[in-house]
C-alpha cells in the first residue's frame, strides 16, 4: 500500500513522498529512497518502488524540490541544500540509513550526499547516473548550458507530448508514458507546462556541472553500484568514460550495464532494475 506524505525539509518548503511501508508484503530488508533526475518525478520509480516492496524493502520516492507535486522555491537548487531535503526525508520516515537510489542528476545528487552524511546511507545505486562528469565533456559552463538547456515545451499539447514519449520509447508500458508525464503540469486547455521552471532547471544543470563524481566517490565507504544504459548514441562513450572513472577512483564500485537501453533504465525495465538492487543488498 502506497501513502502519499507532505515532509517538511525548510521554512516554507515540503516535499511530496511516496511511501511503501507497510503491507503482507514489507520485510526487514534495508529501506530504499528513490531520487528522480533533473525535470522528472517521483512517479517514475513505481514500478521499481512496487517489486522492491514485493521483495521486503519498505520503499519511497521524493519529488525533489521544485518538481512535481513538491513545493516550488525561488531557491535551494543545490547538492548541498537538495541533500538537506532529503536527510528530512529520511527523517520523517524514520530511517537512520537507507540506500540511496538515484537516476541521473539524482544519482550524482545521492553520491555527494553519501560523502556529507555517510552515517545514514547504507549503499548507493545511481541509476544511468552517479557518475555523470559533464565538464569532462564541457570544460566551459557556458557550453554546457547551450547544449543542455532543456526544450520550451510549456504551451505544448497533452497530446502532443503522450504521442511524442510512445514513439521515442516503444518498449515502455501505458503506465511508464503516465508516470513521465507526471514531469508536466496539464492544465485546463489541455496544454501541458514542465513543472521545473526554465531558470530552476539551469540552476540544477549548474549544480550537476559542478559536481566532480570521482572524487566524491572514492571518499564513499559503502556498497555503490552504477546501473548504466548504454544508450547507442555519443552519450554511450560519455558514460564508458565516466565508468572507467569511476572503477579507477573507487575499485569495489560495481557496474551493470543494460543494453541497449533508455536513460530512463528505471521506466523501461523497472522490475530488472529493482531486482539488480534487491539482489545486491539483500531483499
Amino acid at each position: 500500500m502506497t501513502t502519499e506524505l507532505r515532509v517538511p525539509v525548510a521554512d516554507g518548503v515540503a516535499l511530496r513522498v511516496l511511501a511503501w511501508r507497510s503491507g503482507p508484503t514489507a520485510g526487514d530488508a534495508v529501506p530504499v529512497l528513490c531520487v528522480h533526475g533533473l525535470a522528472s518525478n517521483a512517479l517514475t520509480w513505481v514500478g521499481v518502488a512496487d517489486r522492491l516492496h514485493d521483495r521486503g524493502h519498505p520503499v519511497a520516492a521524493v519529488d525533489l524540490r521544485g518538481h512535481g507535486r513538491s513545493d516550488k522555491p525561488d531557491d535551494g537548487y543545490d547538492f548541498a541544500t537538495m541533500g538537506a531535503d532529503l536527510v528530512a526525508v529520511l527523517d520523517a520516515l524514520g530511517w537512520t540509513t537507507a540506500v540511496l537510489a538515484g537516476q541521473s542528476t539524482g544519482g550524482n545528487l545521492v553520491v555527494d550526499l553519501a560523502t556529507r552524511v555517510p552515517a545514514r546511507v547504507a549503499g548507493v545505486v545511481g541509476v544511468d547516473g552517479g557518475a555523470l562528469d559533464l565538464q569532462r565533456r564541457w570544460p566551459e559552463w557556458d557550453d554546457c548550458a547551450v547544449a543542455l538547456a532543456p526544450p520550451r515545451l510549456e504551451g505544448s499539447s497533452e497530446e502532443t507530448m503522450v504521442e511524442y514519449f510512445r514513439r521515442a520509447h516503444p518498449d515502455w508500458s501505458d503506465d511508464g508514458v503516465a508516470w513521465t508525464m507526471a514531469n508536466f503540469e496539464l492544465r485546463a486547455d489541455g496544454t501541458v507546462r514542465p513543472w521545473l521552471t526554465f531558470d530552476r532547471h539551469m540552476r540544477l544543470l549548474r549544480a550537476l556541472w559542478e559536481h566532480r563524481p570521482s572524487s566524491d566517490l572514492g571518499r564513499i565507504a559503502t556498497p555503490v553500484v552504477l546501473v548504466m544504459a548504454d544508450t547507442g548514441d555519443f552519450w554511450g562513450a560519455v558514460k564508458r568514460a565516466d565508468a572507467e572513472a569511476a572503477i579507477a577512483a573507487l575499485p569495489s564500485v560495481e557496474v551493470r550495464w543494460f543494453s541497449p537501453a533508455d536513460h530512463d533504465v528505471h521506466v523501461q525495465h523497472p522490475v530488472a532494475v529493482a531486482d539488480l538492487v534487491a539482489d545486491w543488498f539483500g531483499g
